[in-house]
């Protein structure tokens, strides 16, 4: 472990977050974890770590960090206009922060809350299986609080992980200004409303109130009617589902909510699409969709498939890049000085457009020695 963050200004309100504590509901602890999973999961890929790795998340207004050591870093989600010692860097894109570097944040340019990662991930104490911080339980990430000035975050050991990684040619970064569209599952209780309260949730537009934080998400739109009453005997509460109490007025449950809820719930916001409002703003428009459980299922798949082509596509250029020569008609690995295979990036010995390393080869227990040398053609 090595002190890798220190946090300068915090920032509104910057936290500790990994995927969430699972296995614990049935206790009252919420899951809580990042309010967009495949943010956090593609920052994470793209520095090297496992998807499942903790970061940070902020909010609106970023912190202000100083790198101790030299890390590899990833910004995704909103952008918040983060600058490296005064340079800007790219979203969704893997960047190298060295010792002494600070990043700083600027103005919400397009959603409201981005995620951090480091090479290794953040190492804060794990409780009940998760770093996450539920803030209003004073439990996970660091001292079971948002993050202070002065704070200072170690991160897991990363010597082993794999080079950077990008996200797949075909991706295109998502916008979150403006209207949107959130598919949904109806029910689990779609019977208790009416028709017509069916009809208004899926053929009007809702906008986003200001009462919202990582619990949930209150909607101003047409109310939706109960055909005899709002309760319902309490039962658990799934991550997207949008409930509706006795004034009509739907809420969409996220993260931090809790375990379970005595009101009715006409829908459920697909987890392909829940991610989606950690970024709307006030007055922000939403529109639904029902779709099935099939195609709910399908899109999430579609979602993961990008994950998982960002862990391939570095395996494949990793692969790609190494170097080999034949002995005897057998390809044998070229290692450099220190036993490490020899790839193209790693050579930096440039004389008049000509890229030499010295190199070593094994076979039958003797090693070669000799030189490598790479020549561009123009």
């Amino acid at each position: 472990m090595t002190e890798t963050l220190r946090i300068v200004a915090p920032g509104l309100l910057t936290t500790v977050q990994d995927l969430g504590r699972f296995g614990y509901q049935r206790f009252g602890v919420p899951v809580s974890g990042a309010m967009d999973g495949f943010a956090l999961r593609a920052a994470n890929l793209l520095v090297g770590n496992e998807e499942g790795a903790a970061g940070l998340e902020l909010t609106v207004i970023g912190p202000t960090i100083a790198f101790t050591t030299d890390t590899r870093i990833a910004v995704t989600g909103a952008d918040l206009s983060p600058e490296l010692d005064g340079n800007p860097i790219p979203l969704w894109q893997a960047v190298d922060a060295n010792a002494g570097s600070r990043l700083t944040f600027g103005s919400a340019r397009d959603g409201l809350r981005s995620w951090l990662a480091a090479a290794g991930g953040i190492d804060v104490p794990v409780v009940m299986g998760s770093r996450s911080t539920y803030v209003r339980g004073g439990i996970g990430g660091l001292k079971g609080r948002p993050l202070i000035a002065g704070d200072a975050l170690e991160t897991l050991d990363h010597a082993g992980l794999s080079t950077a990684r990008r996200m797949p040619q075909d991706f295109t970064a998502p916008s979150y200004a403006g209207s949107f569209e959130l598919r949904v599952v109806l029910g689990p209780q779609d019977s208790a409303f009416t028709d017509d309260a069916i009809a208004a949730l899926l053929g009007s537009t809702y906008s986003i109130s200001m009462d919202q934080d990582r619990m949930g998400c209150r909607l101003e739109g047409p109310a939706l009617k109960h055909k005899s009453g709002p309760d319902i005997v309490s039962d658990g509460s799934p991550l997207g589902a949008i409930q509706v109490p006795g004034d009509g007025k739907p809420i969409v449950l996220l993260a931090d909510r809790g375990t379970t809820g005595g009101y009715t719930k006409i829908a459920t916001v697909i987890g392909a699409d829940v991610g989606r409002l950690a970024q709307a703003m006030p007055g922000d428009e939403a529109a639904f969709r029902a779709v099935s459980v099939d195609d709910a299922q399908a899109l999430l798949r579609e979602q993961r498939a990008v994950l998982t082509a960002i862990r391939r596509g570095a395996d494949r250029a990793a692969a790609a890049q190494r170097i080999a020569i034949r002995i005897d008609g057998r390809p044998v690995e070229v290692l450099d000085e220190s036993g490490a295979p020899v790839t193209l990036p790693d050579w930096p010995e440039r004389v008049d457009g000509v890229t030499l390393k010295s190199a070593s080869a094994a076979s039958g227990g003797t090693r070669h020695e000799f030189e490598v040398e790479l020549r561009e053609r123009g």
